[in-house]
């Protein structure tokens, strides 16, 4: 069965989403969490689903220590979940398209440096933006450039403050970046 792994630095709603998606489709398995927080929500889900976690500092994120645990894991897909720093160059060269993330907003727009969380639903809500979505993308160099793999939208002219926008865009990333994932793995030879 084709692993992937998940990095997550927050609550992991996200990571619950694709670990109960892959249980109950048992097209593909979740190896393991890294996370770079120890105070993660993720960490508790993570074991609530029998999931294994890694945590990890940033020295190891970028002293190859991290590649060398993924290699361990073999992965066929790696998932950026709410993972707040930026990936290194190394693991991107070693598994080239197949590193993916999802970002809160529609790309290209409200997408860079600090442009994470609360921070781009409350860019969009103060650009009175009529729809925000999800953009599901390859993980390159550089923030939330990467090819797009899926974009969904919603309407946000309802919405009155950042959280009712976050709960919106949510809402796509539950439901689209779990079978993102599955359709991925399905393609992947390895």
């Amino acid at each position: 069965m084709k692993k992937t792994i998940l990095f997550a630095s927050g609550s992991g709603s996200n990571a619950a989403q694709i670990i109960q998606y892959a249980q109950q489709k048992n097209t593909y398995t979740v190896a393991a969490i890294f996370t770079n927080n120890p105070n993660a929500g993720v960490i508790e889900k993570a074991k609530n689903y029998g999931v294994p976690t890694v945590i990890f500092t940033r020295e190891e994120l970028n002293n190859g220590l991290v590649l060398q645990k993924i290699n361990e894991i073999s992965p066929s897909l790696i998932v950026l979940a709410g993972f707040l720093w930026k990936f290194p160059s190394d693991i991107i060269a070693t598994y080239p398209q197949k590193v993916i993330n999802i970002h809160p907003a529609l790309l290209p727009n409200y997408g860079g440096k600090g442009m994470y969380g609360i921070h781009v639903h409350r860019a969009v809500l103060e650009n009175k933006e009529a729809e925000s979505g999800i953009t599901i993308h390859y993980v390159n160099d550089n923030y939330d450039e990467g090819n797009v793999i899926l974009q969904k939208s919603v309407n946000v002219q309802e919405c009155e403050t950042p959280e009712d926008v976050a709960a919106k865009v949510l809402t796509l990333e539950h439901k689209h970046l779990p079978m993102v994932v599955e359709e991925l793995l399905i393609k992947t030879t390895t």
